[in-house]
């Protein structure tokens, strides 16, 4: 069987390094908000770009806290809207939800999986106060035009960086910058199965707004400004000690990694060669895209998928489902998004990883090529 995504294989790769990471730890005694956060977040700083990061539990509690912050701030007030893609992983939404803010469902351009920014502007209302943007799969999802709309409107932009760290935005001057350094606030995701995952649940907020960034780290420690002194209703989200050193180790390996993603991402689309099955359109510029998933699209997807598994190929469904068609939120039902619903029942995830073998790739472009 080829594997989704062999974990076990990606960690083996600096096994020794993880190990030594984890003795340090336990040998230090110290597991929470100590000298291991305090460095991963400056190595994140650097390796993003941006002047604040703040750890902490997982990337579902970034996005929170963004907005919980905004709220604080006086930025945001309960009943605000938040522009944000209708198709996503639940997470983006169950963050502006639980902060009871109201998002508001843009179509998807269906050459990228991301939002369509050409349809954002007629979703404004005077109750918008941001729009958040998914580097859905691992594609950057960013424009000018949509710094000029954020501008006009005077709007927050929040970046759903879960799946996209080490991805980059090229302006048109020339100039370039990652993806979670793009907007004014981004979260971030170490899920074990993201291009950067721990080996646990962790996350993080970067920022250039030292306001927000202080906020954040006060609502994640209880609301806590000093011990036992709460300034707000904060929540208990840290990332500790080890997962931060697990991550110091594997942040060394990750441009590298991601290339390597890239390499079976062209395989894939310059190999596949089968009417039935519809290709991602790569980006121009291939920094753009760090492909933490690979995407097909088939109409009948599930016979596909079902065939693949007899070739002994796993394959995901990211997502079957979006977020308004949900039991959680069924007064929303009823709604339509034709573009998001086309999305929704077609796409099949193929394995992508840096450790993936070129036989096993070759025997999924074969497997794929013979479906009919």
């Amino acid at each position: 069987m080829i594997k989704f995504l062999d974990l076990q294989k990606i960690t083996a790769q600096y096994a020794g390094e993880l190990k030594q990471a984890a003795a340090e730890v336990i040998d230090s005694g110290w597991f929470l908000q100590g000298e291991r956060v305090k460095a991963f977040e400056q190595q994140l700083k650097d390796y993003l770009g941006v002047k604040h990061a703040v750890t902490c539990a997982n990337g579902l509690d970034a996005l929170r806290l963004i907005l919980k912050a905004y709220i604080e701030l006086g930025i945001m007030n309960e009943g605000d809207e938040v522009i944000v893609p209708a198709n996503t992983f639940i997470a983006s939404i169950l963050a502006i939800t639980d902060i009871r803010l109201k998002p508001v469902f843009v179509e998807p351009d269906m050459q990228t999986y991301n939002i369509d920014i050409s349809l954002v502007e007629q979703a404004i209302t005077p109750r918008t106060k941001a729009i958040m943007v998914v580097h859905l799969y691992g594609r950057t999802c960013w424009s000018e035009e949509l710094e000029s709309l954020a501008g006009k409107y005077h709007l927050r932009i929040i970046e759903d960086n879960a799946q996209a760290i080490g991805a980059y935005y090229f302006y048109n001057n020339g100039t370039s910058l990652r993806t979670g350094s793009l907007g004014d606030a981004a979260g971030n995701s170490f899920y074990p199965g993201k291009n950067l995952g721990a080996l646990g649940d962790s996350g993080a907020v970067t920022t250039n707004d030292e306001d927000l960034a202080t906020t954040v780290r006060t609502l994640a420690n209880y609301g806590s400004i000093e011990k036992y002194v709460n300034k707000y209703q904060g929540l208990n989200s840290r990332m500790d000690e080890i997962q931060a050193a697990f991550l110091s180790v594997k942040l060394k390996y990750l441009d590298a990694e991601n290339d390597l993603r890239r390499q079976v991402a062209n395989y894939y689309v310059e190999h596949i060669k089968n009417e039935k099955i519809i290709l991602p359109l790569l980006p121009e510029n291939r920094r753009s895209h760090v492909h933490h998933l690979f995407i097909i699209r088939a109409k009948e997807r599930n016979r596909l998928q079902a065939y693949l598994e007899t070739k002994g190929i796993q394959t995901l469904i990211h997502y079957p489902v979006p977020p308004y068609k949900q039991a959680a939120y069924k007064e929303w039902n009823h709604w339509s998004f034709p573009v998001t619903e086309a999305i929704h029942n077609e796409v099949l995830s193929l394995p992508i990883s840096s450790v993936i073998g070129e036989e096993e790739i070759k025997k999924i472009v074969e497997s794929v090529n013979k479906y009919q």
